[in-house]
């Protein structure tokens, strides 16, 4: 950053690059008017103007003295912060992002900074009340406008948008302004606001003991007043401050009785900002001892650090992970540096936070996209201030200020959660985490029972260090684990619903010996299917080619893509005929037919549609950790990570479900799911059991994951790998071309095509129909290019693709169609 000298500050002309919250390729540089010469610095947000549109969120990128050559700067209208929000390493980080996963700063930028710091601009029209005009000379929509500020004298930009039902309406706001109807004025709402508690003192008179004694003689008339007083004294002991509501409640008086005491000025009424973030008083957790096989594979990873970056910790499910990770927390916290400490799923940190902060206290702060606006907002300056030493969170976490990074854990790092889809950036937070370090100067252990091939490959080929842990903690032992036939319960009838005989009579004992039953089906909804009898028409969205799920709890058939819903078809459209049959089942079924088979169990559901809610993880997870649940239907939230006593059966309703998907990784995911739901079971002293029901008996998946196998899985895994070009041993990027109108579509993909086709080859794939074809009304053709590592590098890759998008955007034939770019889309 340029230094500024004070001699000088006051006549030099600055310039500042900012980054705008936009899609575009470059930053942009604004003049620096002199009065605000001595306010700008890196990582600070200014107010800008950018063709027509204000911006109140660009951030400082750079600051010198040069003007730009090729377009005359404007002044930038005002700096918004005291001292920059960003940091010099999260800059790094944003570039490589930017970078490596072919997307622009902006962009990043809109993914890192939490909401509540991006503010907005909202425009006010506001009714002149003497203002002359004829309502015969106003169009429809202008007469529309005006009813409405007569009802409510001032309106939003927004509100007339909605009321009007049309995106742009400055034209006809520019017309009323002209005709002296209206005023326009604009406003900057700061999203984040402190949140402030009202605290009562007592006024510094009475400290004086004579006065004391008068003021009770006082108060003895008025007992309302007195039991109110009385009430601060004891709640005072220790503390002066004291909450105004405390009082009330302590005494069980009025509003109105305080507003008196504050009158007669014998309290003090003071509001203090106070943290939106929990703050229970939670007692440092008794040390606890590591065994063995924990205590080599601390010493182990100690000594990897010394000469690599980035350890692979392998250890089976329930062997001790997390008390080793607080082990080394520790070892970094000593040394005075911050701890990240990423989980994939927000399912977990309300159960892994209240572990850690029986060891480390008030020094974890929590970070994830559930938490409202202004909590993530205060997280950030707790970090930024260094107030916070562990971070624990989903992969948004990899964005806070950190300022003085030691160590960063992944727990869980196979996970698919911690790649992120849409929007741009598409980045993985595993990846992103591995760079960040390296920024930082900082270690990474990445943990898993189940390995990605990725992480699993680099381990083997000496990149990252390599730990395993073998041995569950304590007495556990592994759990034992069944296949049972579907096909063959049901050719000898002896399948309930979707329960085979094997595993209702297993749920049956359990909820005899008062132990826990978690069953794993991973489709949410009731029915994914509805389908005609006498013609075959399934019912689909009518924005995606998708069929369209029945949810029992709203009654209505739902799309997971878009969110379109309709009711539930009496007759089919297409032949008329009333016969409707559902097919298939989601976790609704499951729990409905459960009720059905044990109506005495207390039964419950955890999937997207259950979770939706700030803390409806929480609430049924304590629940469940309480025992006020006997039996848990989820999805694949409940493969991750969660760990409970009193589990000791995990029943699998259909695993081909997982293994005949058409994905290049699925027998991988299907092998790390399977075995990670089957570690929920015998966690502790009791013995686990794991049901598996499949048509399939003799699959080498299911094989692999009965013998616990996973280096047999990597072996057969990595040669297909090799023999069809797929990564860990390729390069992938995938290219998503989306169009409305799907003529249009084929003809600009086979143009992109031929494009990038002629530098890299055989290398590019495609463009061919996804699985899914129509999302939201958009037609998708995808085109994957892979590249081989020892070969062509993949920033010359990356070189030739943003060359031909550059291309590509300016083509005035491809007005209309856009390319989505995915990189490692997997």
């Amino acid at each position: 950053m340029l230094e500024f000298n004070e001699a000088d500050g006051d006549f030099k002309t600055f310039f500042v690059e900012v980054i705008l919250p936009l899609s575009i390729s470059k930053t942009y540089t604004y003049r620096v008017p002199r009065a605000l010469n001595n306010q700008i610095a890196v990582g600070k947000r200014a107010v800008v103007q950018f063709g027509k549109s204000r911006f109140y969120t660009s951030v400082i990128y750079a600051v010198s003295d040069k003007a730009p050559t090729l377009y005359e700067a404007k002044y930038i209208i005002d700096i918004l912060d005291d001292s920059p929000i960003v940091n010099a390493h999260q800059i790094k980080l944003w570039e490589w992002m930017a970078s490596y996963y072919m997307c622009t700063l902006g962009e990043v930028m809109q993914a890192a900074l939490p909401s509540a710091l991006k503010l907005a601009s909202e425009t006010r029209v506001i009714l002149i009340n003497d203002a002359e005009y004829d309502k015969a000379e106003l169009s429809d929509k202008e007469f529309l406008i005006i009813d409405a500020l007569e009802i409510q004298p001032e309106l939003k930009v927004n509100d007339i948008v909605k009321l009007l039902g049309q995106k742009s309406v400055f034209k006809l706001l520019k017309s009323l302004f002209d005709k002296g109807i209206i005023h326009i004025s604009e406003e900057i709402i700061e999203k984040y606001k402190p949140k402030t508690k009202a605290f009562v003192r007592l006024n510094p008179l009475y400290e004086d003991e004579a006065n004391r004694k008068a003021l009770f003689q006082v108060l003895e008339r008025s007992p309302k007043q007195l039991e109110a007083f009385l009430a601060w004294l004891k709640l005072s002991r220790g503390n002066k401050d004291v909450l105004r509501k405390d009082i009330m409640e302590e005494c069980g008086c009025s509003a109105s009785i305080i507003k008196t005491l504050l009158d007669k000025e014998i309290f003090v009424q003071e509001s203090k900002v106070v943290s939106r973030l929990a703050q229970e008083e939670l007692e440092l957790g008794a040390d606890f001892t590591l065994s063995n096989s924990q205590i080599k594979a601390e010493q182990d990873i100690l000594q990897h650090f010394t000469q690599k970056d980035v350890v692979l910790l392998y250890g089976v499910t329930s062997s001790g992970k997390t008390q080793l990770y607080v082990r080394l927390i520790e070892a970094i916290l000593q040394q005075g540096r911050q701890v990240l400490y990423l989980l994939p799923e927000i399912a977990l940190t309300t159960q892994i936070i209240e572990r850690l902060k029986k060891y480390f206290g008030h020094t974890i702060g929590i970070y994830h996209s559930r938490m409202g606006d202004n909590e993530r907002a205060e997280v950030w300056a707790k970090v930024l201030k260094n107030e916070y030493k562990i971070i624990l969170g989903a992969r948004s976490s990899v964005f806070l200020p950190f300022s003085n990074l030691g160590l960063i854990v992944v727990d869980e790092e196979h996970e698919t959660s911690y790649k992120q889809q849409d929007p741009a950036p598409r980045y993985h937070a595993r990846d992103t985490a591995v760079y960040l370090a390296h920024i930082h100067q900082a270690k990474v252990l990445l943990g898993s029972a189940t390995p990605s091939l990725e992480s699993f490959f680099n381990a083997k080929s000496a990149k990252y260090g390599f730990v395993q842990l073998t041995e569950r903690f304590g007495e556990a032992g592994l759990p034992d684990i069944k296949v049972v036939s579907i096909s063959e319960e049901t050719s000898k009838k002896t399948i309930q619903a979707n329960f085979t005989s094997v595993l209702i009579d297993a749920i049956r004992e359990n909820l005899e010996r008062k132990e826990q039953v978690i069953l794993f089906q991973n489709r949410r909804g009731y029915t994914p299917l509805s389908i005609c009898r006498t013609c075959g028409y399934i019912s689909k969205c009518i924005h995606c080619d998708v069929s369209m799920n029945y949810h029992k709890s709203t009654g209505q058939l739902h799309c997971h893509y878009c969110g379109y819903k309709q009711d539930v078809l009496s007759s089919c459209p297409a032949c008329g005929s009333v016969h409707i049959e559902p097919k298939g089942f989601g976790t609704e079924k499951i729990e409905d037919d459960l009720k059905y088979i044990f109506p005495e169990a207390r039964i419950a559901r955890m999937d997207l549609d259950t979770t939706r809610a700030k803390n409806s993880f929480q609430h049924i997870l304590s629940d469940f950790e309480e025992q006020n649940i006997d039996i848990l239907v989820g999805t694949q939230i409940v493969a991750k990570g969660l760990d409970f006593s009193h589990v000791t059966l995990i029943g699998i309703i259909n695993a081909d479900s997982l293994l005949n998907f058409p994905d290049f990784r699925a027998f991988e995911k299907g092998f790390q799911l399977l075995s990670q739901v089957s570690g929920r079971a015998g966690r502790r002293e009791k013995p686990g059991r794991v049901i598996i029901q499949t048509y399939d008996v003799r699959h080498r998946v299911i094989d692999q994951v009965i013998r616990h196998d996973y280096d047999s899985l990597f072996n057969t895994e990595i040669q297909e790998r090799l023999n069809f070009k797929y990564p860990p041993l390729y390069r992938m990027i995938r290219l998503d071309i989306k169009h409305k109108d799907q003529m249009v579509l084929n003809e600009a993909a086979q143009r992109f095509a031929a494009a990038i086709r002629k530098p890299l080859g055989e290398r590019v794939l495609g463009p061919e129909e996804p699985i899914i074809s129509r999302i939201r009304n958009l037609y998708i053709k995808t085109i994957y290019i892979k590249i081989e590592r020892k070969g062509i590098p993949v920033s010359q890759v990356k070189e030739y693709l943003a060359q031909a998008l550059l291309g590509f955007e300016a083509d005035k034939q491809n007005k209309g169609t856009f390319i989505q770019v995915d990189v490692d889309p997997f």
